[in-house]
């Protein structure tokens, strides 16, 4: 094939997790990379859902860990719905660190990106719910990934909900160890120890 004519996504929030990617549409080879030129930020994207979500945004010097994701060109469609407020812009193969000493893929390689940052509010603070995904799909790549997100993402002092039991996020999963994410988040997300243990309710048998 015409390696031209491969896609890749960058995904550095909910794409990260591969049942999230799922649930949108078909994709194929993952690489965990960090992208430069970006910084990643939690950001008013999704106010009709009350919460926020994370965003990069154009930054000199900046840098986010991701994972890089083959789409069939058929599906982007779908990728976009997805991502509706984002803008979607092609990166170039120079921005691209990966984390294994291999040959990166070649195509066209693609992010979707904010133009601005809007703070958490509580109308729409970060929701666990969402952060939970993100956690999930960093923890598919190693403990230290997940930990390199957290560092790696601005704005965790702003506003924050555990909405476990009645989440906000559309595409939650219940079923996740909360436990190991509250582990990874403690010392960084708005939220006491208390707060945190609410977990999600297992769905009667």
């Amino acid at each position: 094939m015409n390696t031209l004519n491969k896609h890749y996504i960058f995904g550095y929030g909910s794409l990260i997790n591969s049942l999230s990617r799922a649930v949108t549409g078909e994709s194929g080879a993952v690489l965990p990379v960090k992208v430069m030129g970006y910084e990643r930020s939690w950001s008013v994207m999704s106010p009709d859902f009350g919460m926020s979500s994370v965003a990069v945004v154009q930054r000199e010097g900046a840098f986010c860990n991701g994972v890089l994701v083959e789409v069939p060109e058929s599906e982007i469609p779908h990728f976009d719905l997805r991502e509706q407020g984002y803008e979607r812009s092609r990166i170039e193969p120079h921005q691209i660190e990966a984390y294994q000493e291999i040959v990166l893929p070649e195509g066209i390689l693609w992010i979707y990106h904010a133009c601005e940052i809007t703070p958490p509010t509580q109308d729409c603070p970060i929701a666990l719910s969402y952060a939970d995904v993100i956690l999930a799909g960093c923890i598919e790549h190693g403990h230290e990934f997940a930990l390199e997100f957290i560092s790696l993402t601005k704005g965790w002092e702003f506003p924050a909900l555990n909405d476990r039991i009645t989440p906000r996020y559309p595409r939650v999963q219940p079923q996740l160890c909360t436990r190991t994410i509250n582990t990874l988040v403690a010392e960084a997300i708005n939220l006491t120890d208390e707060e945190l243990s609410v977990a999600y309710k297992k769905a009667e048998k």
